[in-house]
């Protein structure tokens, strides 16, 4: 608005100077459309820079007055139009925007020069500062659109890797919960079967015992689709001898022994051991052969809380079909919340060891 006033005002100026009216007439029109440019520029970035463009055509084309007509004011608007189109177009695009302005630039300077041949320093002066001023005004409106892409690029990247995380996040906390219960569902129909005295019972079992297998695997094929964070609600320290005795069974002898006074723990620490636990009974009521016994011991000390998963290897190795990601999640779990886990095959088992800093007291 402040541009087209200045227009107004510098158009009675040259009428007041002298100026026909059908000159005054081609100077409104020619801003009527730089301005209708502006407005159309923020929708359509291309008709918006063509009507700059023609109504720059249309002062470059008039007759000569005591001014060159590419000083009137609403002719900022152009190169306005420039540095929407190149913040908005490919870089293609923004090139030929730029192949008109420079074209543009150099028929104005001709037909002045035609007209004032004499006037050609003065032409080929004002070409140039036309020309640095349009180049340098693109230049700075393409490294703000690169500025730009980048910064949506990194936000695009930030919200990939959240989106990664939570669905990782969501595959352990499955493996953890649905998997630990379809291996101690397993087991105990296992142990089930060895116990009955009917062999259609025992062949029965057997069979459904086989059937929470395949659909164990299946789960562990679903989770390798989904692709790391989901500690809501997590399980407490409180529910670990329940968890434990869950998983018992007359072939699988389950024990938990607790040493020491509890400490607090980090949220994140907590969760680490109760998902320790859960991975090494998992494991052991998994791969091995039964009758297993396991035994799941805690040994707290002011400074830390050392967990324990021990099997005795049962009476042979069975092919679990595959390593699943319950271990490398633990890993994950313990060491973000500042832990340390091993993992010992020895003669007589496995043991799955993590140790974790208790919190400082205040």
């Amino acid at each position: 608005m402040v541009i087209a006033l200045l227009s107004v005002l510098t158009l009675v100026a040259v009428r007041l100077l002298g100026a026909d009216l059908w000159q005054l007439l081609v100077l409104a029109v020619a801003a009527v459309l730089l301005h209708a440019g502006a407005l159309t520029a923020a929708r359509r970035p291309w008709t918006g820079y063509a009507l700059a463009a023609l109504g720059m055509l249309l002062l470059a084309a008039m007759p000569s007055l005591s001014w060159s007509p590419v000083m009137l004011p609403s002719a900022v608007c152009f190169p306005l139009m420039l540095w929407l189109l190149t913040a908005r177009v490919p870089f293609r695009s923004s090139a030929a925007a730029l192949a008109v302005a420079v074209l543009g630039i150099v028929l104005t300077e001709l037909v002045a020069w035609a007209r004032l041949p004499a006037d050609l320093p003065a032409r080929l002066g004002e070409g140039g500062l036309l020309m640095l001023v349009v180049g340098g005004l693109w230049l700075a409106a393409l490294l703000v659109r690169r500025r730009h892409e980048a910064g949506r690029r990194a936000e695009s990247e930030r919200l990939a890797a959240a989106v990664a995380d939570e669905r990782a996040g969501i595959r352990r906390d499955l493996h953890d919960v649905i998997a630990h219960t379809v291996t101690v569902m397993v087991a105990r129909i296992e142990a089930a079967a060895v116990t009955t005295a009917d062999p259609a019972t025992r062949r029965e079992l057997g069979d459904i015992a086989e059937t929470g297998r395949d659909a164990h695997q299946g789960l562990r094929a679903m989770l390798a689709t989904l692709g790391p964070r989901a500690d809501a609600r997590p399980i407490s320290l409180d529910a670990l001898p329940d968890l434990v005795a869950s998983a018992a069974s007359p072939l699988h002898a389950v024990t938990f022994d607790e040493v020491g006074a509890r400490r607090p723990l980090s949220l994140s620490a907590e969760v680490a051991v109760v998902r320790t636990v859960q991975e090494g009974i998992t494991n052991a009521l998994r791969h091995l052969v039964p009758p297993v016994e396991v035994t799941v011991r805690l040994h707290w000390t002011p400074a830390e809380v050392a967990v324990e998963v021990r099997d005795d290897g049962g009476t042979a190795l069975r092919g679990a079909g595959g390593q699943g990601a319950g271990l490398m999640g633990i890993e994950e779990r313990v060491r973000t919340a500042g832990g340390t886990l091993s993992i010992d095959d020895g003669d007589d088992g496995w043991v799955l060891r993590a140790r974790l800093p208790t919190k400082k007291a205040a």
